[in-house]
């Protein structure tokens, strides 16, 4: 499929983020503390989707890797295989255009099923172990990300770090689990288990590397009702296109 275009979300002005953190707040009830995933080494992100009889076995290992203390896992379900004949339940054409934007950075024409990216820099076809430990064995996150939980909200604290480029705090809403039963298409007839399944994913504002950043943001109005976890990405902009991770965590509620 070649690169079309895209609808690479914008990130918010700081005016934007004020005006809904304080909406948020005054809404904001009680969740209960959950699990950080603290200073990971790389981010993993699977696009996948239910039409695609290739994709099983990649959504298997991501499963594994969600497991892993030092990655975030993360899978987004794409929107073009559902001609096929079964519609992807989780897919977003965001997520597609999401996966453009990836390789419109890289200079690439073209997408494909299971593909993981790994920090934003590169990727591997999500169904090869081997490939998949590789690179993940030279993985790194150059920036510290702190998150604590308080039930309430979520606080943010990333250090200044003055030799990096600007770069966007995005926050993605994530369901932990879901087996899914699929009668068309590719995988009919069977039922597969799906795991750290984004729903969505939202820019919450700019990071400026020369001033360190702390950030409250209201855990219930920002998530949605389908999700039960959300992450934290640092991630460079390449001129309106997502470039290197470099910090991250994550909290399961």
């Amino acid at each position: 499929m070649r690169v079309k275009e895209l609808a690479y979300d914008e990130p918010m002005t700081s005016r934007t983020l004020f005006a809904i953190v304080l909406s948020a707040f005054a809404f904001a009830t009680s969740a209960q503390a959950g699990d950080t995933v603290a200073h990971p080494k790389a981010v993993v992100e699977l696009f996948t989707s239910q039409g695609c009889s290739s994709c099983p076995p990649a959504d298997a290992i991501l499963s594994d890797i969600s497991a892993r203390s030092d990655v975030i896992a993360l899978a987004y379900h794409v929107d073009y295989w559902d001609y096929i004949g079964w519609a992807d339940t989780f897919a977003s054409p965001r997520f597609s255009a999401l996966q453009r934007a990836y390789a419109k950075s890289w200079n690439k024409d073209r997408v494909y099923t299971p593909q993981m990216v790994i920090n934003g820099i590169s990727d591997v076809v999500g169904s090869r172990q081997m490939a998949v430990n590789e690179a993940l064995s030279r993985a790194s996150l150059p920036v510290e990300m702190t998150l604590s939980n308080d039930g309430h909200a979520v606080t943010i604290d990333i250090p200044a770090n003055p030799g990096l480029k600007p770069s966007i705090l995005w926050m993605v809403t994530y369901r932990n689990s879901a087996d899914v039963e699929i009668a068309r298409g590719e995988n009919a007839g069977r039922t597969i288990a799906y795991t750290q399944i984004v729903t969505d994913r939202r820019s919450l504002g700019m990071w400026e590397p020369g001033e360190g950043l702390h950030m409250v943001v209201p855990t219930t109005d920002m998530m949605g009702s389908d999700a039960e976890g959300f992450a934290f990405l640092l991630q460079q902009d390449a001129d309106g296109l997502p470039g290197p991770i470099l910090a991250a965590s994550a909290i399961s509620l």
